[in-house]
């Protein structure tokens, strides 16, 4: 294993995986709220709710 590392920059390779997970962190966060069963921010069925109805005023 040590002989890996005489090959390939020990800085350099860890900043790379280091970014490399962190994008595809990013990346299946945003997949994930794309979908409807698991955006935990609006929750589930938000984009299914009919909007409120509007009541209007006889003037």
């Amino acid at each position: 294993m040590w002989r890996m590392w005489l090959l390939f920059d020990p800085r350099r390779t860890l900043v790379a995986l280091f970014t490399f997970l962190f994008v595809l962190a990013l990346l299946i966060h945003f997949i994930l709220l794309s979908t409807d069963r698991f955006n935990w921010l609006e929750g589930p069925g938000a984009h299914m709710r009919p909007a409120p109805a509007v009541a209007a005023n006889p003037a």
